[in-house]
């Protein structure tokens, strides 16, 4: 039996053309020899019938596309991004494609495709007549075009220029087309084309693509049976696939099979052990390096905003994000264990969903059902299938199954209400009941224990202070259980975090650390605003205030800046009108803020003043690895800020030192003023708990809205700014003692604690035009001796109480260091405790302020 020539390198004619007849004159002839002997047409007949045959084909050519424009096809590649470190984070495509140079195919695979569908490839003009008769009699046969003749030559011209309809212009037009592209590429460019552009099922294109998909292999690791498995899909990519139909997909693997060998490409032995191979196919997803899915969609969007919805994804675009691994494992690690640790503050709320006639199901129908469910990291998900008063057998897919017994499950106490839960119970059939759908956990002593994903949300997001670069994003517990990203998207109450902003804007009108605040009652009409403790404070210094986060001292102090002058100093930080409140709402964080927005405002503090960006996306680069976009981020001016380590020399990398500097938002000496400030709130404020960090350059402030329904605390260290926040999707209350400084704090520290682990304590330059102004703890005033030390911007050293000063009230605001005032203190401490004592079991106060 002759064996079909294999492929082999060809060089293309330098004129681009083959010696020979044209396409018309090749196709009148062909037309010719068909036509008139079986017909024995007159003569007369026949030339007329030619000519006018020769006039449409002419018409046709000059319709024609010019074949060099299949050199210039561009090959289609998904959209991959990547973390700072260099790992795959996320891929994405419609379609795959993936172009491989003739070279670089196996000759068994060439082989495997010119058997299934051009076995003369190499003997022909482009044009199989022998096909092309059995496509005319099956049109005779059946009075319309059910299959064609094609020959690989054809398939390109259609595939790149023409549709798949079945009509007998689209026919000739491509048979016409097919000489054109045999009169100018070879045989072998001819079969690279197809072999990269022919679709394979799947939203595969190219056979690289398709053995990628397929097998996760590489053209050269696949196996005879693969290779003939591939070349079988062309022919119908749906109905021949091994995904979706593997015995016809078998069927026809064999078919190609048995054609390589009766072509005599290969011998009884390779056939045989083809034959018997099993179907390995299975949907192959690029390997994931290191999973970050709400990074990874925010890198996704602003690539969709940049190059459109369809070239974002399919010119191959590499993205390498801003994401930190280590430190985005450890935000994630931090807001799971958070939101978990309120899961079981405040009991179990039932299965994911209930399933009725599970008895009546096999283990088919429930690893379908079960596959339909998100992934959760260390939660696998699981149906109750039998439940009694000692144990419950939960079914987890694939044949296994986990007894749970009382122990397992009656940690998870019934969810009442925000503010408590029902008992521990006696029987495990009061916890579960056949049908459940629950997910399941390992506990520290390595046993399967009853769980539920937190119906509570929260993000947390972390940002460089220098240019802005995100460094770290978690939106929620999971992407694949919720892709809303709170971290960017949730617009929520700051709270409290907002007083910062209102007390650097009194800095910027002439205030000072030292300047005296009024925390005292004070209604406007029928709003009468209260400190979340019910008590006040008289006159105290500014430093105090917002240490302890008085709402009347701020309250006060706005009524005596303006509202107008507060709001557009504001702006400042990032923030726009639209986000803050007309009224006195503003000083308690009344407006709307993400939790982004407030880590890049707060990053003002961290920076010495500098507006940052945040960005998420560094580098875009094409297949080729030409750089088309590089972050060019502003930075702060680290050396203005921070004191360099001893001995060190400051050094710009290349990149930074020809990036522009960001924008100075805030005087240096008031951004150094907050800085000192806002580490109080930690030494001696509502955020002590993060003094167990041991670290003395750490700032931030908590902030509760009414009701706990957030939780927030934002704060950073020079080296990074981290916002941590805590809620409920639908705005219900977190429930009693869920405050910034509890919930959101917790976060924050768990994820501070490992960030900084190995970060240097920093220290921070006083800016020059500051002097040292010893002032009385009580009064603000200038005092000899005693008091406290407090750095004052020149100008202001002898008005150190402010542009409007508060009169101090004897007897009021913070007492000094006495016994009496310590016995007084003590009496009042007691006091308070017999009322909370008496109201023990009463309904929690509501507050109606924020904190």
């Amino acid at each position: 039996m002759a064996r079909a020539k294999p492929p082999g390198r060809r060089r293309r004619p330098k004129s681009g053309k083959r010696k020979g007849r044209g396409p018309i004159t090749g196709t009148i002839g062909w037309f010719a020899r068909i036509v008139a002997t079986p017909l024995a047409l007159p003569f007369d007949v026949l030339l007329f019938g030619l000519i006018g045959t020769a006039v449409v084909l002419s018409a046709m050519q000059e319709d024609l596309p010019e074949v060099d424009a299949l050199l210039e096809v561009k090959f289609e590649e998904p959209l991959r991004v990547y973390s700072a470190d260099g790992s795959l984070m996320a891929e994405y495509g419609v379609q795959r494609r993936r172009a491989v140079a003739i070279e670089d195919i196996p000759p068994d695979l060439a082989h495997a495709f010119i058997s299934a569908e051009d076995s003369r490839f190499y003997d022909h003009k482009g044009i199989d007549l022998l096909g092309l008769a059995r496509a005319a009699y099956a049109v005779a046969q059946a009075g319309e075009a059910t299959q064609g003749g094609s020959t690989i030559t054809m398939q390109v011209a259609r595939n790149f220029f023409l549709t798949r309809e079945k009509t007998a212009k689209r026919k000739l037009t491509e048979i016409l087309l097919a000489m054109r592209v045999e009169m100018t590429l070879s045989k072998d460019e001819i079969l690279e084309l197809y072999l990269n552009k022919i679709f394979f099922g799947n939203r595969a294109y190219g056979v690289s693509a398709a053995a990628e998909l397929y097998y996760g292999k590489t053209l050269d690791e696949l196996t005879l049976a693969q290779m003939a498995m591939l070349a079988g899909l062309p022919k119908a990519p749906s109905a021949n696939n091994p995904l979706a139909d593997p015995e016809r997909a078998r069927e026809r693997r064999d078919y190609v099979l048995g054609r390589m060998h009766e072509l005599g490409y290969i011998d009884d032995v390779d056939y045989s052990m083809a034959w018997v191979a099993p179907i390995t196919a299975e949907a192959y997803v690029a390997p994931i390096e290191f999973e970050a899915g709400y990074a990874a969609e925010m890198a996704r969007q602003e690539i969709v905003d940049r190059f459109g919805q369809e070239g974002a994804y399919s010119i191959g675009l590499k993205v390498t994000t801003t994401i930190d691994e280590r430190l985005q494992t450890e935000s994630d690690r931090a807001l799971r264990r958070g939101l978990m640790a309120y899961n079981r503050r405040h009991g179990y709320h039932g299965p994911e969903d209930r399933l009725e006639g599970v008895d009546r199901m096999s283990e088919r129908d429930l690893d379908e059902y079960l596959a339909t469910r998100p992934v959760v990291p260390d939660m696998p998900v699981g149906v109750v299938t039998e439940a009694g008063a000692s144990s419950a057998t939960v079914y987890l897919g694939g044949g296994e199954t986990e007894t749970l017994k009382l122990w397992q499950v009656n940690h998870m106490r019934r969810y009442i209400n925000p503010n408590a839960r029902g008992g521990r119970q006696g029987r495990v059939d009061r916890v579960v009941a056949t049908g459940d759908l629950v997910r399941l956990r390992k506990n520290n002593k390595d046993s399967w224990v009853l769980a539920q994903v937190p119906t509570v949300g929260g993000a947390l997001v972390s940002i460089s202070p220098t240019d802005g670069a995100i460094r770290a994003v978690s939106g929620g517990y999971e992407f694949n259980w919720s892709k809303f990203n709170r971290a960017t998207d949730a617009r929520r109450q700051p709270g409290s975090t907002y007083k910062p902003f209102v007390y650097a804007a009194a800095l910027g009108k002439g205030y000072t650390p030292a300047s005296l605040v009024s925390d005292t009652r004070k209604s406007f009409g029928r709003w009468k605003p209260k400190n979340a403790d019910g008590k006040y404070m008289g006159t105290i210094r500014m430093r105090v205030a917002l240490a302890k986060s008085r709402n009347l001292a701020i309250i006060n102090l706005i009524d005596s800046m303006g509202i107008d002058y507060t709001r557009d100093f504001l702006q400042r930080f990032g923030y726009t009108m639209e986000d803050m409140p007309g009224n006195f709402g503003l000083a308690l964080g009344g407006g709307s803020s993400t939790p982004l927005q407030l880590a890049t405002a707060y990053a003002v503090f961290a920076n010495g003043g500098f507006k940052v960006e945040p960005h998420v996306v560094s580098r875009i680069e094409d297949t080729a690895g030409n750089l088309l976009y590089a972050a060019d981020a502003p930075l702060a001016c680290v050396d203005c800020w921070l004191e360099s380590d001893e001995g060190e020399a400051d050094v710009l990398a290349l990149d930074q030192a020809a990036r522009p500097m960001a924008q100075q938002v805030l005087d240096p000496r008031i951004a150094f003023n907050m800085d000192s400030m806002l580490k109080d709130v930690i030494k001696v404020g509502t955020a002590k708990r993060a003094r167990s960090l041991k670290r003395s350059d750490l700032a931030g402030k908590t902030g509760t809205t009414n009701d706990s329904v957030d939780s927030w605390f934002a704060g950073y260290s020079p080296h990074l700014v981290t916002v941590a926040w805590m809620g409920m999707d639908d705005n219900r209350p977190l429930g009693r003692g869920e405050w910034g400084g509890t919930a959101a704090l917790g976060m924050w520290v768990d994820f501070m604690a490992d960030a900084l682990e190995d970060e240097p304590i920093a220290e921070i330059k006083r800016p020059e035009g500051m002097v040292p102004v010893r002032v009385s703890g009580s009064t603000g005033r200038a005092t000899k001796s005693g008091g406290v030390v407090e750095y004052i911007r020149d100008e202001y050293q002898l008005m150190t109480l402010g542009p409007e000063p508060v009169k101090y009230a004897a007897g009021s605001g913070e007492r000094r260091s006495s016994a009496a005032s310590r016995s007084r203190s003590a009496a009042r401490a007691r006091s308070a405790a017999r009322a909370r004592s008496a109201k023990k079991r009463t309904a929690p106060r509501v507050m109606d302020s924020l904190f």
